[in-house]
């Protein structure tokens, strides 16, 4: 595979700096299959990589399930094109300008030949990822007067949860008047049903908006009043296709205005092959969030190889999107105090390899700091669906909560339960202020994070999410600022600034008071007193700079007393700034093999972080012989009343 690295020197220098970093490289992914090289071909820049493997591999008339992104000179000939081809017109995805086509291996080179395809990537599967209201400040938060409301509960904020579907009539689903909060059911897989037989997303769900009826709301979600749209995408056995995704991302921007939709949860994943530009579920979650929508997606769960060592570069689609909020998970280790939170062992770290071809042939890889923030995700209990594939396989999981059908409870691990954490943090902001940008929306929650001793940035992020100091820094900022507002311009309705340091569980941390940029990071007090460019619709964070053989160059879109790094840090545990020296940026946006171009391997839905043995995957799941290997020494047990006091 070839290299954008202009010297052999250069790459040797990388090999070296990663070596000594201790990172984890497995053999490079070979360019084509049996070592062949990649077709000779002036529009190979417009086709996924894992699209030519298998138009190879495959007879010539056999038929690839593709995604086809069209331009601004689509024509009506596309569709009557594709039929004289052989292909077949499977949706058309009208809010992402995009088709979804079978199509015969042989004309693939030649479907990419006509100047209104962008790009063609394969339809990949996805899989699902795998006490946090007081360890995350969600209570404290919610103490925070709303008007016409009884508190700061996600109150008519719609969550759109993509996922295996949602039990609807699950207790921890009802409003304060015992009705359904999934407000809308739509099945996107094709098995026609919108309950959810895998278990997955009810649980998923709950963690966003469980409310607290059950056992003396013990287990009380982050937005515990907000609106659920049940978007089902995965399947009865946890999996489902990228056109399933984009169909319900499409519908999430057509209907928007209806269900006041303000957050996406994506606890899923697919192998992240084509860099963030071409990438479709990048493309439309891109559209999602210059629409003014929150898209919050899991990092993954491939942070350990088989031999249980670190491993970097493994996050997955589309948590690679710049402009989503990607989430891996911590563990808290069953404490609300925060001393001893680390990153979970299996959270996926970046940064993100995902890459594209440019017409020289020149292959470029995108190298994003990611995941951008961690929350809590290991052995979380919550709601469980009937019966559910996930409990009945792995009797463990089952909490013991309840016997009762629509109040059993279940735990399960992994960034996709973290990622609901950040969902309901976004709700509960866009409740206080609905005027917010999802980018700034991003940044609230970036700065109060809590840097986590010990982890790097490719770890953390910015830290774990710290919903009190998120909600207490919305409060004091001015209202509509999105009306003219220039760089520069005062945020904070006070004179002031707040205290940048939250206490729960008795315990107080400093918050990160700094941003992830792509890149790099940025710190500095004008971050919330003064206004920056990059919190507007329709620009990513990281536009307010640029990199140039490692130099950072700020432009207008950042004001003055913004402070820009070009390093990646380990975290001494205060602010972001503070750690020590682990990666330069001038080498994490190099060209060469920083991490490994290998293949990436399926995200299964975690239940241990135990070392997996020989039997362990079971359709994409990951999981443990041990006996009771999720027991803790003391769960609440549900008295079968409801409790309305959350």
């Amino acid at each position: 595979m070839k290299n954008g690295c202009p010297t052999v020197k250069c790459i040797i220098v990388l090999l070296l700096v990663a070596s000594a970093l201790c990172f984890n490289f497995i053999p490079q992914r070979a360019a084509g299959v049996r070592g062949k090289p990649y077709p000779k071909s002036p529009f190979a820049h417009k086709v996924s990589r894992d699209v030519v493997d298998k138009a190879r591999t495959v007879a010539p008339t056999s038929q690839i399930p593709v995604i086809v992104q069209l331009n601004d000179k689509a024509s009506q000939s596309f569709e009557s094109d594709v039929a004289r081809k052989s292909g077949q017109l499977k949706a058309t995805l009208r809010q992402f300008n995009a088709r979804v086509v079978d199509l015969p291996a042989k004309v693939v080179d030649e479907l990419a030949s006509r100047p209104d395809v962008d790009f063609i990537s394969l339809d990949r599967q996805n899989i699902s990822f795998g006490h946090i209201a007081t360890t995350t400040g969600a209570d404290a938060a919610r103490m925070t007067n709303v008007p016409n409301s009884t508190g700061l509960d996600g109150s008519g904020i719609g969550i759109a949860v993509l996922d295996s579907g949602i039990d609807m009539n699950h207790t921890s689903l009802l409003d304060r008047r015992g009705r359904s909060r999934v407000i809308v059911n739509h099945d996107f897989t094709g098995e026609g049903r919108t309950d959810d037989p895998f278990g997955h997303g009810t649980h998923v769900a709950s963690v966003a908006a469980g409310n607290g009826r059950i056992a003396n709301a013990q287990f009380t979600g982050i937005a515990s009043n907000a609106n659920l749209l049940n978007l089902r995408v995965l399947n009865s056995s946890g999996s489902g296709k990228v056109s399933s995704v984009l169909a319900a991302l499409d519908w999430v921007l057509a209907n928007r205005a209806i269900y006041n939709i303000r957050v996406v949860n994506m606890s899923l994943g697919a192998p992240a092959v084509d860099s963030y530009i071409y990438d479709p579920v990048c493309r439309a979650v891109r559209k999602l969030v210059d629409a003014g929508i929150v898209v919050v997606a899991a990092v993954g769960n491939n942070g350990i190889n088989n031999g249980g060592r670190k491993i970097y570069g493994q996050v997955h689609s589309p948590g690679i999107e710049p402009s989503a909020i990607t989430v891996g998970a911590a563990n808290t280790f069953g404490t609300d105090e925060r001393k001893d939170d680390g990153v979970a062992t299996y959270s996926s770290r970046g940064p993100t390899r995902s890459s594209y071809l440019d017409s020289s042939g020149v292959r470029h890889y995108d190298h994003l700091i990611k995941p951008d923030m961690v929350a809590p995700g290991n052995k979380i209990i919550d709601a469980a669906s009937p019966n559910n594939y996930l409990m009945t396989h792995n009797p463990w999981l089952d909490a013991n909560v309840s016997k009762v059908e629509g109040r059993r409870m279940m735990y399960l691990n992994g960034s996709s339960v973290a990622t609901p954490v950040v969902a309901g943090a976004a709700a509960l902001l866009f409740q206080a202020d609905p005027t917010l940008t999802p980018n700034m929306v991003k940044m609230l929650l970036m700065y109060t994070a809590q840097p986590l001793s010990g982890f790097n940035m490719l770890e953390q992020g910015a830290g774990e999410v710290n919903i009190e100091g998120a909600v207490r820094l919305v409060k004091l900022m001015r209202r509509n600022l999105m009306a003219g507002v220039q760089v520069g311009s005062p945020i904070l309705s006070i004179s002031g600034t707040p205290m940048p340091q939250t206490t729960i569980a008795g315990k107080t941390f400093d918050w990160a008071q700094g941003i992830i940029l792509k890149h790099n990071f940025a710190t500095g007090l004008d971050l919330i007193t003064k206004y920056q460019q990059i919190y507007d619709l329709g620009v990513l964070m990281g536009d307010g700079v640029m990199t140039s053989n490692g130099t950072l160059v700020r432009n207008s879109m950042l004001s003055g007393g913004v402070l820009l790094s070009d390093n990646v840090l380990v975290s001494d545990g205060t602010r972001m700034s503070g750690g020590t020296l682990f990666l330069s940026s001038g080498v994490l946006v190099s060209d060469g093999v920083l991490v490994s171009d290998g293949v990436l391997v399926s995200d299964g839905v975690l239940v241990s972080d135990a070392i997996l043995g020989p039997n362990a995957n079971v359709q994409g799941m990951s999981t443990t012989t041990q006996a009771d290997p999720m027991k803790v020494s003391v769960v609440p047990v549900d008295n079968g009343r409801d409790c309305l006091k959350y």
